[in-house]
């Protein structure tokens, strides 16, 4: 019994808070954004499902939590359908209902009858919250932390891996990958990591005299302490600090620290795209998805980490919040980014039927809607049941499964 309530503390009850504040602010971005452009509200939710709580206030506004807290949605008044996107016919049926309710006029309040660039700024609202919200934690951590560089110095060169078929010797210190230039060892992990079965170029300093080494990374399978066991592209060589001179740690100023974050965003989101181009051309197999099941394996091995850290209590807790903050921003930028794919029911989906509409100057045909929204809804399903099927596999349940059956 104990077990059970440590993993919950542990895994579950971080995951869904970091994931909650998440979703809140993604939703708020659409609501407050809808609300300057006095849209009429019907309902702001945190989660699906059957209500745990509700409240009315006095515009109306239905506020409620659902008990599965995977998600949320704001409701606008008179939404037809789960896309938010009438067409013509269901737009003059819906403005015809409401002149006769409330009078000639008041269907200026409602969502699908103000300007198509203001429902567009209403959808893009949540997914660019999520980004402001990864920009402002992303300038928290940094801004107690500061900036930490360790130069990618080689230490350990594995025999018989392509860094030593390369010609990588200890003490190397790597100064460019692919001929740009590097001063941090995460930089040049990045780099392998995305690289599996591509020739990867080198400058390498070995004493003075500047080299050029071409590796090629190959994946190998490994157990990550946070994405448990993935194939991961590797050289086959370790990095780390050999002198006092291959770590400096500074303070940043308040631009530098904007800057930081900016970058850590924009990194973020590039190493995602390139990542989702591999899978598409056949050099990924996509194993390093994850699905709620790993993200909520990968929290709890956070906070694990965080509380083991230091046994000082006031460490543990100054620990706990740096590492929840950081995941927080990652996580937020990954949400951001899954928001504005153009798949029908997400942000993106919305977004690209907007984007017709303003150049045809009428909505989608609702047999287009209906489906677009169809193949929207299997696409994520499909990717939810891949995701999960890899949290599955890294958590070793198919082969603890079968040595039960064995």
């Amino acid at each position: 019994m104990i077990g059970v309530a440590t993993t919950v503390l542990t895994y579950v009850v971080p995951f869904l808070l970091v994931l909650t504040l998440i979703v809140t602010l993604h939703e708020l971005g659409h609501y407050l954004t809808a609300r300057a452009f006095g849209v009429k509200i019907d309902r702001f939710s945190i989660g699906f499902g059957k209500a745990l709580f509700s409240r009315t206030d006095r515009r109306g506004v239905e506020w409620r939590v659902g008990w599965m807290p995977l998600g949320g949605y704001v409701k606008f008044a008179g939404d037809l359908d789960a896309s938010s996107v009438p067409d013509q016919a269901g737009l003059d049926e819906l403005k015809s209902r409401v002149i006769a309710e409330h009078g000639p006029g008041a269907e200026r309040d409602y969502f699908h009858f103000k300007p198509v660039w203001q429902r567009a700024l209403i959808v893009a609202a949540g997914p660019l919250t999520n980004f402001l919200l990864a920009f402002v934690l992303f300038g928290l951590y940094f801004a107690v932390v500061g900036e930490q560089v360790i130069a990618p110095r080689v230490l350990t060169v594995t025999p018989g891996s392509p860094a030593a078929a390369a010609g990588f010797q200890p003490r190397d210190l790597i100064t460019a990958v692919n001929g740009r230039a590097v001063t941090d060892g995460r930089d040049v992990t990045a780099v392998v990591m995305l690289s599996a079965g591509d020739p990867v170029r080198f400058t390498v300093d070995r004493g003075g005299r500047s080299l050029q080494l071409t590796a090629t990374p190959e994946r190998r399978l490994e157990d990550d302490p946070l994405a448990g066991r993935v194939r991961i592209a590797r050289i086959g060589m370790g990095m780390g600090p050999l002198v006092r001179e291959d770590v400096s740690v500074r303070r940043l100023n308040p631009l530098e620290i904007a800057g930081k974050s900016a970058d850590t965003i924009r990194d973020s989101l590039g190493a995602t795209l390139t990542y989702i181009g591999r899978i598409f051309t056949g050099r990924e197999n996509g194993d390093q998805l994850s699905g709620p099941l790993g993200i909520a394996r990968a929290t709890g091995a956070l906070t694990t980490s965080a509380v083991e850290a230091d046994p000082n209590p006031w460490a543990t807790v100054a620990n706990l919040l740096l590492t929840m903050t950081s995941f927080a921003a990652i996580l937020s930028v990954g949400i951001g980014f899954l928001n504005l794919l153009p798949i029908p029911v997400l942000d993106g989906g919305h977004l690209l039927f907007y984007g017709y509409e303003a150049v045809a100057k009428r909505p989608v045909a609702a047999r287009f809607q209906e489906a677009g929204y169809r193949v929207g809804l299997a696409l994520l399903a499909g990717l939810m049941l891949f995701a999960t099927w890899n949290d599955l596999q890294k958590l070793n349940l198919f082969k603890f499964l079968g040595g039960l059956a064995s």
